[in-house]
Order: C-alpha cells, then sequence, then structure tokens
C-alpha cells in the first residue's frame, strides 16, 4: 500500500496489436513500481492487447483515434497525477530504470528521456533508425538548441505542469518531437538517462515507418519552427527571395546602366514581385512572432499556477 502523503505516480502504455508483450511489460513496472497505477491505452487492436493487459492488471482504456499522439493527448487528459512514466507496450525499454529517472524529476526535472544504448544488435536498433534518429535529433539542436540526444525515445518521465500545459497537435509517432521541442522552446529543466533498448517482446512487429514517419517528423519540426519561432523561419525565407531578386534584377540594372534600355523587361517585372514576396515574408514573420510571444506567455502562465499550487 502505497503511502498517503507519497507523490502518485502513473505509468501510461500507448497500444497497438501489442499482444505477447504487453502482460510481460505490465508486469515488470507493477514489479519495479508497485506505487503506481498503470494504464494501457488501447488503439483499435485487432488482436488481444486489452485482455491481456487487464489480466496482468493494468487499467485499460480506448482511444478510438488512430495514432500515437492521439493517444498520448488522451492520456494526458485524462489521467490526473504527480509524475508520469510513458513507455511502449512492446517490451524494448527497461521498467527498472524507472524509479532513477523519477527522482530525476523530483529533482526538478520536467522531462526525462530515456537514452537508449546500443545493445550492439542491429537488428534489435535498426541502422536505418538510428541515422534517422542522430539526423532528427541535430536538425533539432540546430533550430531550438540543443538538450537532447535521443529525441526520438518514447521512454520518458514527465511532471504534472508538463503534461497538463502541453498543447498536443500531433497525431502519429511525430509526437516525441513534439514533446522535445515544447521543451526546449520553454527552456524547461530537462535530463536524459541511460538505458537499454531491448528487442521486442512476443510476435510484436514496430509500427514505425522508416522513411514515411521519418518525413513526417521533419514536417512537424517546420510546422513546430513557424509555431514558436516564426520571425526566424520568415526571415529566412525573406532573405532567399531576396537573394532571387538579386539574380534577377542585378542584371536587368547593369543593362541599363550601360544602354539606357531595359530588354528584358519580364525579369524585372519578375524581380520587383519577388521583392514584394520577401517584404511580405518579413512582415508576415513579425506579426506572428508577436501572436506566438502571446501564447507563450499564455502557457507559462499555466506553469506558474501548477508550481504555486505544488508550493
Amino acid at each position: 500500500m502505497a503511502d498517503k502523503n507519497s507523490p502518485k505516480i502513473a505509468v501510461l502504455l500507448p497500444c497497438y496489436n501489442e499482444e505477447g508483450a504487453i502482460g510481460a511489460v505490465v508486469d515488470a513496472f507493477n514489479k519495479y513500481l508497485p506505487q503506481a497505477e498503470i494504464y494501457v491505452y488501447d488503439n483499435n487492436s485487432t488482436d488481444n492487447t486489452a485482455d491481456e493487459a487487464m489480466k496482468a492488471g493494468a487499467i485499460v482504456r480506448h482511444e478510438k483515434y488512430q495514432g500515437k499522439g492521439n493517444v498520448v493527448r488522451r492520456m494526458f487528459r485524462d489521467i490526473d497525477a504527480d509524475y508520469y512514466v510513458m513507455a511502449d507496450g512492446d517490451g524494448t525499454y527497461d521498467a527498472k530504470d524507472a524509479a532513477e529517472m523519477i527522482a530525476l524529476a523530483m529533482q526538478g526535472s520536467d522531462m526525462v528521456v530515456g537514452k537508449r544504448i546500443d545493445t550492439e544488435d542491429e537488428k534489435i536498433y535498426r541502422p536505418g533508425h538510428v541515422f534517422g534518429n542522430h539526423f532528427i535529433t541535430f536538425i533539432a539542436g540546430l533550430f531550438f538548441g540543443k538538450g537532447f540526444n535521443d529525441i526520438l525515445s518514447g521512454y520518458r518521465v514527465f511532471s504534472k505542469k508538463f503534461v497538463k500545459t502541453f498543447p498536443a497537435i500531433t497525431g502519429g509517432f511525430e509526437v516525441e518531437t513534439e514533446l522535445t521541442i515544447y521543451a526546449l522552446t520553454l527552456k524547461m529543466n530537462v535530463a536524459e538517462y541511460d538505458t537499454l533498448y531491448y528487442a521486442r517482446k512476443g510476435e510484436t512487429s514496430s509500427k514505425l515507418r522508416t522513411y514515411r514517419d521519418g518525413i513526417k517528423i521533419l514536417w512537424v519540426m517546420v510546422r513546430l519552427f513557424k509555431d514558436y519561432k516564426p520571425l526566424l523561419l520568415f526571415t529566412i525565407v525573406a532573405a532567399i527571395l531576396g537573394v532571387i531578386f538579386l539574380m534577377f534584377f542585378i542584371p536587368v540594372y547593369l543593362e541599363y546602366r550601360s544602354s539606357g534600355l531595359v530588354p528584358r523587361f519580364p525579369t524585372f517585372v519578375a524581380s520587383i514581385f519577388v521583392l514584394m514576396l520577401s517584404m511580405v515574408s518579413f512582415f508576415t514573420g513579425l506579426i506572428l512572432d508577436s501572436m506566438a510571444r502571446s501564447n507563450l506567455t499564455n502557457i507559462m502562465q499555466k506553469f506558474n499556477i501548477y508550481e504555486s499550487t505544488k508550493k
């Protein structure tokens, strides 16, 4: 029986067709976090995932909208706890590390990411996934600041204020990227914890598609870059358009200086049009930047509410 004064911990396991694995995962978290409530959110599985999880002692709920991001949104909205442990239902993450990750969160980290350690078995952590993870992590660090070495890890611990203020917008596997960028943008206290990455249990198969989901993740990064740093994004676009303008305009201008004529008038018109687009892009960035700052201010106010409530 957990101490009534101890923090309330919830383990969140989004699942789709994890029969043969989810039971062992629930057992492992029951063993290493006996004080926690374990929730399995079944995402339209066509096998016995829900029954297996229920037999293992998990609280089973259902999310009809397909996609991990949709499941995470529902879990964060529905469940109330002080700390949240999120992992996959396929048995690839080590449940015994959860207690140490929670300890880091209790020391002040709003999100602790389980950094996957190479098990030296390429069949477990496929080379394509490793390269994609490193590339996306590099791009995220370039745009939002370096804070993590494994932004696609599905093993995480969150504080309550993180969960209850997270504005989830993605529907699929892009959610891990969104979680990371949200933390970096708001300059939260974050941490990583090294954890072994194991082979999937049972006969389950990976739902991640390297190229398709990789493209989706990159597109989400562009969208979030627009949402969180619109001035920088649209200034970059304006600068590119400005260079194109100069490429069109300078030859026409040089011809005009030498002959007093504008023989390539369509090129001149095109250059002026590109210049106008560049100016529109810059001022669009200014307007959206004001809106983004207002939105971030509202989020930080929600953070302060949770901080004062905790104190």
